[in-house]
């Protein structure tokens, strides 16, 4: 049983991670590598204040912000500094290598000692002691459920349509006299305050930050989009960030029964496998649509 909520935990937190890539790759049609580094940016943001005694619950929306911050940074490398979108997203990947070893102070920072959003003297009053060995996957699943309506909201707001026509006809945008470049900017952020988000929630779930984590993230995002979207691209009843979240859980588990047939230095090898096998399949069903088109 265990097993099984651990891919639940794992699935729902890369969920939100992966809604952050929904934006950048399907609606923006963005390739933003800021992802490696945004996702461990929340995660030292969220050691550094945690091992300072500030309250857990404060760390969500500190990550969040440190991320749309990041997602700035990386709209303006690309729009105003007429950079490509993948090198601005290397560039600001390869800078938050450093940022984060300077928020968090070293590589790695245990947080077995420290109280945090799933253990702290809060939580153990108000869940019920038959119920304990669910309260990370039940926060878990609310801090998702959340950020995944908050996004459906936005999508149908005046900037959540712009932010949907830059990617699907940024001449429409131009036409309305906004900047698209403005709007590149914002979706960015939003995209990037999720992941990092996401890394806040990991960090206090696993109890340590560990400078690598973020390593092999947009895979691990953008495998869960495609996974979801191609999966439930007939399911009309589903929204689409349903299915990504959908798609990140059945990624996890993929990896984590491959993981029990192999050794744990092979799961990067997996990973990429896993990664290449969803790509071709992907493609595979574009070519069969656009044939009978």
């Amino acid at each position: 049983m265990s097993f099984f909520i651990t891919i639940l935990e794992q699935g729902l937190i890369y969920g939100i991670l992966a809604l952050g890539v929904y934006i950048t790759y399907k609606i923006l049609d963005f390739p933003d590598l800021t992802v490696d580094g945004s996702f461990p940016l929340g995660a030292a943001v969220t050691a550094a204040l945690i091992t300072r005694g500030v309250n857990p619950y404060l760390t969500l929306p500190a990550a969040f912000l440190i991320g749309v911050l990041a997602g700035v940074c990386t709209g303006l490398i690309h729009v105003k500094g007429k950079v490509r979108d993948l090198l601005s997203g290397i560039i600001m990947m390869t800078a938050l290598w450093s940022i984060n070893l300077y928020i968090a102070g070293t590589s790695n920072v245990p947080l077995f000692s420290q109280e945090t959003i799933f253990k702290n003297d809060f939580i153990e009053s108000v869940i019920p002691d038959g119920m304990s060995g669910y309260t990370t996957l039940l926060l878990i699943l609310i801090l998702t459920v959340i950020c995944k309506l908050v996004l459906d909201l936005y999508l149908k707001t005046k900037s959540g349509f712009l932010l949907r026509a830059v990617g699907d006809n940024p001449v429409l945008v131009t036409s309305l006299a906004k900047d698209q470049g403005n709007v590149k900017i914002l979706g960015l952020a939003i995209a990037n305050g999720l992941v990092s988000l996401a890394g806040c929630v990991f960090a206090q779930e696993e109890r340590v930050f560990e400078i690598s984590s973020g390593t092999g993230a947009i895979v691990i995002g953008l495998a869960s989009v495609i996974i979801g979207t191609s999966l439930f691209r007939k399911v009309t009843v589903l929204k689409a960030t349903t299915a990504v979240l959908i798609g990140s859980i059945i990624y996890k588990a993929c990896v984590a029964v491959a993981l029990r047939s192999f050794e744990p230095q092979a799961m990067k090898l997996i990973t990429a496998v896993l990664f290449l096998i969803i790509l071709l399949i992907s493609m595979e069903r574009k070519k069969k649509v656009n044939g009978n088109a």
